[in-house]
C-alpha cells in the first residue's frame, strides 16, 4: 500500500463515527461448523451500535455473509438474524430426510462426528473413487434450493449495504476470485461452497470454480483496500492448533483438511501485518486493527466428518457455542474496536 496513494489515503478513516462502531467482518468457511458463525453473528447482531462497514466471507462463510447482508438490507437486525435462523433451520430440515444423520453411537460417543454413520463412509469411499461427475449426475446439492429460498439475489445485488466479497477459486487458473455486490448470485455463492469431491465445478460465464477455501478462507485484503473502516474481525472456524500430533488415518485426514483451510487466512493476515507497517510510514493512513472470534476449544475435537452433519441438534449446540464465545469476546475485546487490534498475526502465524 503506498503512501502516494491518494485515492486510498483519503479512505483511511477511523471506525468510530458519532457514538456508533464500525468493524467489517472476515467469515471463514467450515461446512456445518458455519453453525458458530451464525451463533457469532446473532450475538453481535444485537450490539445496538455496532455497525458493520464491509463483509467478506467464504464457503459457509459467503452463505452467511449473504444471509447477513440480504437481511440488514431488507430489515435491518432482526431481519438478519431471522434469515441466518431461516437458513439453517431449513438445511437441517432437508438433510433430515437424508441418510447422512449421526447414529445413536456417534451421539453418544463423538456428538456432531459421523464416524459411525454408514452413509458418511459410503460417501466417503465413492468420493474417493469416483468423481461428483460420475455418482453425482444430477448434481444434487441441497444448498441451492435452501439458499434460493432465503435470498432474493437480484435484490441483494442492487439494494444499498456494506461492500460484500465472495471467494471462490478459479479451477483453470489456480487464483482466487472475489465476486463483489454488483456481481452477486446464487452460482457465486455456490461456487464459494463448491467442494470438488463433492459437487461439480460451478460455472459463471465460461469459467469453472471451487470452493474459495483452497485461496481466500476468507478474503481479508479487500475489506482494508475497497472500505473506510480500520477494523477487521475474523471469525474462524478452522482450529489454529491441536494438543496432538495426529497418528490415525482419519486424525492426519482431519488435521491436513485444518491447515488447508487456514492456509489462505494465514497468508492474508500476513500481507495485512506489512500493510500495518507501511501505514505507520504515512501520516494521513490510519493503521489496520485485527481482531478474531474462533471456535478452537469447542471445534477441534470435531474432526471433518462433522462439517457434513446438519442434524438440527447439532447446529443448535455450534450456534449456541457460537453466541457464547463471542459474548466473552465483547465483553473483553469490545472497547478495543477503534482503538487498537487484539490480535497478533505475526506472533500466532508465524
Amino acid at each position: 500500500m503506498s503512501c502516494t496513494d491518494g485515492t486510498s489515503a483519503g479512505r483511511r478513516t477511523g471506525s468510530v463515527n458519532h457514538g456508533r462502531t464500525r468493524v467489517n467482518l472476515a467469515l471463514q468457511g467450515g461446512g456445518a461448523h458455519g453453525a458458530f458463525t451464525w451463533g457469532v453473528l446473532d450475538r453481535l447482531l444485537e450490539e445496538p451500535d455496532l455497525d458493520f462497514a464491509g463483509i467478506s466471507g467464504t464457503s459457509a462463510g459467503a452463505i452467511n455473509a449473504s444471509l447477513l447482508a440480504y437481511g440488514l438490507a431488507l430489515g435491518g437486525r432482526t431481519a438478519a438474524q431471522q434469515k441466518l435462523t431461516q437458513f439453517w433451520r431449513r438445511i437441517a430440515a432437508l438433510t433430515a430426510m437424508s441418510p447422512m444423520q449421526p447414529t445413536a453411537i456417534d451421539r453418544w460417543f463423538g456428538f456432531g462426528k459421523l464416524q459411525f454413520s454408514p452413509a458418511y463412509w459410503a460417501l466417503e469411499l465413492s468420493s474417493r473413487l469416483f468423481s461428483p461427475y460420475d455418482f453425482n449426475a444430477f448434481d444434487v446439492n441441497p444448498v441451492r434450493e435452501t439458499l434460493s429460498q432465503c435470498i432474493d439475489f437480484d435484490v441483494l445485488r442492487d439494494i444499498n449495504g456494506p461492500p460484500l466479497f465472495i471467494s471462490a477459486t478459479n479451477v483453470r487458473e489456480g487464483r482466487v476470485k472475489i465476486f463483489r455486490r454488483p456481481e452477486m448470485s446464487l452460482e457465486a455463492v455456490l461456487a464459494s461452497t463448491c467442494l470438488p469431491f463433492l459437487h461439480r465445478a460451478v460455472e459463471i460465464e465460461g469459467e469453472a470454480y471451487w470452493d474459495g477455501g483452497y485461496l481466500g478462507n476468507p478474503a481479508v485484503l479487500p475489506l482494508y483496500e475497497e472500505t473506510d473502516c480500520r477494523d477487521i474481525l475474523v471469525v474462524q472456524v478452522n482450529p489454529t492448533t491441536v494438543d496432538e500430533v495426529p497418528t490415525t488415518a482419519q486424525d492426519i485426514f482431519d488435521r491436513m483438511n485444518t491447515i488447508t483451510f487456514n492456509a489462505g487466512l494465514m497468508r492474508e493476515l500476513h500481507a495485512l501485518q506489512t500493510a500495518v507497517h507501511e501505514a505507520h510510514e504515512c501520516d494521513n493512513e490510519e493503521p489496520v486493527r485485527l481482531h478474531r472470534i474462533h471456535g478452537d476449544d469447542a471445534l477441534r475435537g470435531l474432526g471433518v466428518s462433522s462439517k457434513l452433519n446438519a442434524d438440527w441438534r447439532f447446529l443448535r449446540h455450534l450456534r449456541d457455542v457460537g453466541r457464547a464465545t463471542a459474548e466473552d469476546w465483547l465483553s473483553e475485546h469490545r472497547p478495543a474496536l477503534g482503538q487498537h487490534s487484539t490480535l497478533e498475526p505475526m506472533a500466532m502465524y508465524v
